[in-house]
């Protein structure tokens, strides 16, 4: 059984954001909308 997680979910071990090929402040924006918990 494979897991599959979107790249924007993935957060640093911190709780910053890391790197996303669409930019971080989009990654943020996605977070956001999903209500994730996370450090800028």
């Amino acid at each position: 059984m494979a897991l599959i997680i979107p790249c924007h979910r993935v957060i640093g071990a911190n709780g910053k954001l890391t790197g996303y090929a669409g930019g971080l402040a989009l990654k943020a924006k996605l977070l956001m909308h999903e209500k994730a918990q996370f450090s800028v």
